[in-house]
């Protein structure tokens, strides 16, 4: 008798789980030679409203964990991705279409990201916050909080591009929502899968598939989203149009720009989504 393949269902991943789209709808996904790969759901308002709100749910005890604590639990990402790393090296090659080499370049260019992230997490407090000097009898300390519940459109590159958006604004205290690359979603919820089991609490990576165009505006005009990364936004209409929504309460935005995914990561995609709060305290008291 033939064995029939399980077909894996790639849904998405909200709170934790992973749940059906509640529109029932889905998408057609190809590989690199533009065969039919998988369905991925396609994700509505409804879902983008309930990760939001998983995201602010898991957002105050996430915050509020050491930042010793928030960059365990990033590392232990790259440990787990470390173990599943033949796995995302043969989707990134069905995907994309990448060599062995250049698969491989990517998978391990990520788990470094992860670790990089991590090593900052107890250390990106010292350089951007600290003593003020003030003209008369006070103490006066700036230290970086921060934002909340951030949106993401994620770039193109499935792996290392979601990787690059996810983790400095996990690793500072943020929770997030997270629009996967459209043409390349597939992997994204594998590394959902990654997350499920990383310790990353639920709610504080929620990963929605779909169209950008469909699914970004809702989320820019979501009055409990605190800020929006633009960076997987290709489109410049679309792009004016997000921050113009985003304006509506006074969101961060990060705006889109060509990167280099394979350059060194920098501080600023951690403080773009940090706030400073200052403290007076009389001195002698």
């Amino acid at each position: 008798m033939t064995r029939i393949d399980v077909r894996k269902t790639y849904k998405l991943y909200i709170g934790g789980a992973f749940p059906r789209s509640e529109s029932g709808r889905s998408y057609a996904v190809n590989d690199a030679r533009g065969r039919f790969w998988a369905n991925a759901s396609h994700a509505s308002r409804k879902d983008a409203r309930d990760a939001v709100k998983a995201a602010r749910a898991a957002f105050g005890g996430w915050s509020s964990r050491t930042a010793y604590n928030r960059g365990q639990v990033v590392y232990r990402i790259a440990e787990v991705l470390e173990d599943r790393r033949e796995q995302f090296e043969a989707e990134l090659r069905t995907a994309e279409g990448l060599t062995a080499a250049k698969a491989r370049t990517y998978v391990e260019a990520a788990i470094d990201r992860l670790v990089w992230y991590a090593g900052w997490a107890d250390k990106i407090a010292q350089v951007t916050g600290g003593a003020n000097q003030v003209a008369g009898p006070y103490f006066n300390h700036s230290a970086p909080e921060p934002s909340g519940v951030i949106a993401v459109v994620a770039p193109s590159g499935p792996l290392l591009g979601l990787v690059s958006v996810i983790a400095p604004a996990i690793v500072t205290g943020n929770t997030t929502v997270v629009i996967a690359s459209e043409p390349h979603p597939l992997t994204s919820i594998t590394l959902a899968e990654v997350m499920a089991t990383s310790d990353v609490p639920g709610g504080v990576v929620n990963i929605l598939t779909g169209p950008q165009a469909e699914i970004a505006p809702w989320l820019a005009s979501h009055m409990d989203v605190n800020g929006i990364d633009l960076t997987g936004v290709t489109d410049d209409e679309l792009a004016r149009n997000l921050e113009i929504e985003a304006a509506e309460n006074l969101k961060r935005v990060r705006r889109p720009g060509v990167e280099d995914l394979l350059a060194p990561p920098a501080l600023d995609r951690m403080t773009t989504f940090l706030e400073t709060k200052t403290v007076w305290h009389p001195m002698g008291i």
